[in-house]
């Protein structure tokens, strides 16, 4: 089994996600010492030249203390009021804390239908990466003040392992108020062990884990158990540890084993590319010229319009699409960053006229390298 040291030492990519008992300290208003020290250790991960996202609970629980709420309500309008309220107080703390550290923020507040509709999927990615291009740290959090029951993800363990999957990040980081993963709860059971590593979707995990464990939040482990079978789909590795563990982020990267280390099975290529491959029916294709394919099959070079000739049928931005030599035998297929009108429109030329032509440039490419499978 992989070991924690080469895992978290190794990842580039992290994703953070804190929960709402640690962000608003039990309820009592975001805690600002504990915010502070997150932020300070991503700064330090951010100079050594990591990709670090946070994906931050507490909107809720804050509005709830600001609204003066005790407990927390069931109707959906009112939950959303009080992430309206309280996104203000949490939005503006990590953009103060942050800054202290050196690091500019950005907030982006996501819903399922974001991550559901694949064009908003790609947009979402192509912002969240844009934003680390330019060394930008996100902040995330459900769009709690529009989700309802049929769009909520339920909770932010989800959604952290959604944003792992978007970004294709190395690992999930869950901070928790737990040390991690017992056997049975040890609240109930002195017996219960700590589960120091075990394998990510290892149905046991499942029987393990109790219910929710704060009355603030919607999760408890049996969340950040299955948060982590979702994020091991797209290759990433997660740990659940102890969110007030001093300089838990900075020991974990420099691969000292903290908390519980859930290892996926699938590397984080091979997952991707056994999603495009595994779909039976493409909506449509591009042929590329003579120099084009070489380019694809002996350099591992992205799909430039300029190296297209002609555009089969009606697909999306983000289909997977067969691209095809002049003979018309598949050679690779991938997400097309243009729809198949647009493709057309771009055929034989050069990324620099795409704005002309389509009013706007959304990706360089036609079909990233990263994005694309080759299938001969």
């Amino acid at each position: 089994m992989t070991s924690a040291a080469t895992l978290l030492r190794d990842a580039r990519r992290i994703i953070v996600k804190v929960g709402s008992s640690l962000v608003t300290n039990d309820g009592r208003g975001l805690d600002e010492a504990a915010i502070g020290e997150w932020c300070r250790q991503m700064a330090v991960l951010a100079a050594e030249g990591r990709e670090v996202i946070m994906v931050s609970s507490g909107a809720i629980a804050e509005g709830m203390k600001r609204l003066g709420w005790t407990t927390r309500p069931h109707e959906i309008h009112a939950l959303q009021a009080a992430a309206a309220v309280g996104q203000m107080g949490l939005a503006h703390i990590y953009e103060t804390k942050l800054r202290e550290n050196g690091l500019c923020s950005a907030q982006v507040l996501l819903t399922h239908a974001d991550l559901a509709d694949r064009e908003r999927y790609l947009n979402a990615r192509s912002t969240l990466l844009t934003l680390l291009q330019h060394k930008v740290l996100p902040v995330i959090n459900e769009n709690d003040t529009v989700v309802n029951d049929e769009i909520k993800f339920g909770d932010n363990d989800t959604l952290g392992a959604l944003v792992a999957n978007l970004v294709e990040a190395d690992a999930l980081v869950i901070l928790t108020d737990q040390k991690g993963l017992f056997t049975a709860d040890p609240r109930k059971n002195p017996a219960a062990s700590f589960v120091h590593e075990a394998r990510a979707g290892d149905p046991a995990l499942e029987a393990m884990a109790g219910g929710a464990g704060s009355s603030l939040g919607r999760g408890g482990m049996i969340t950040k158990i299955l948060a982590a079978k979702r994020a091991a789909g797209s290759g990433a590795s997660t740990v659940i540890a102890w969110g007030r563990e001093p300089d838990a982020l900075l020991r974990l990267a420099r691969g000292e084993s903290i908390g519980t280390l859930l290892v996926a099975q699938t590397q984080k290529q091979q997952a991707r590319k056994q999603w495009m491959a595994d779909h039976l029916q493409l909506r449509g294709s591009v042929v590329v010229d003579v120099g084009a394919a070489d380019k694809l099959c002996s350099e591992g070079k992205s799909l430039l319009a300029i190296g297209m000739t002609s555009v089969e049928g009606e697909f999306s931005r983000g289909d997977v699409i067969a691209i095809r030599d002049d003979a018309g035998t598949e050679i690779a297929r991938g997400l097309a960053n243009y729809a198949s009108a647009e493709a057309r429109l771009i055929c034989r030329k050069s990324s620099s006229e795409f704005e002309n032509l389509l009013g706007y440039t959304a990706e360089p490419e036609m079909v990233h390298r990263d994005n694309m499978i080759l299938t001969r």
